[in-house]
């Protein structure tokens, strides 16, 4: 499974807003040029992200964005969902809540499949943004939250 740059991206842009909004909003020109996103793309992750709850916008001269709620109540996992779907590895409807297919009871890879997802979702779900601003803070030779995901 292959995260796309649109959960790297706003995952990094969710961090810079916990980062840098503090004590204001957050422009959507200064998350671009500290990520190096553009402004267009940025757009269309943030809304993603507000129909999502996770962050809300001000208007105005002082506009922006902020987190909606305390970063360290925001999972990676449900940043991840708003902007990228379902994080399961494999179109296996056994997995899915819509029911299983007509191999499920005598599918051995199914196992293979739950436990992946299981550790995915167990994994992402355990790490706050709250964790990766504070990653970010320690980090002392990168004070942006930009990486080499290129």
């Amino acid at each position: 499974m292959k995260i796309s740059t649109k959960g790297r991206y706003g995952l990094r842009a969710m961090v810079d807003i916990a980062l840098n909004g503090e004590k204001e909003a957050v422009s959507i020109s200064s998350i671009s040029e500290r990520q190096g996103i553009s402004v267009s793309y940025l757009e269309q992750l943030l809304a993603k992200l507000r129909k999502a709850e996770l962050i809300k916008s001000i208007r105005g001269a002082q506009g922006g964005y902020l987190l909606n709620q305390p970063a360290e109540d925001i999972s990676v996992g449900a940043v991840l969902r708003a902007l990228e779907g379902d994080l399961r590895p494999v179109d296996c409807t056994e997995l899915s809540d819509e029911g299983g297919c007509e191999s499920a009871n005598f599918c051995v890879t199914k196992y293979v499949w739950q436990k992946m997802n299981d550790s995915i979702n167990d994994t992402v779900n355990h790490i706050s943004i709250k964790e990766l601003v504070e990653e970010a803070k320690a980090t002392p030779a990168q004070k942006s939250t930009r990486h080499c995901e290129k």
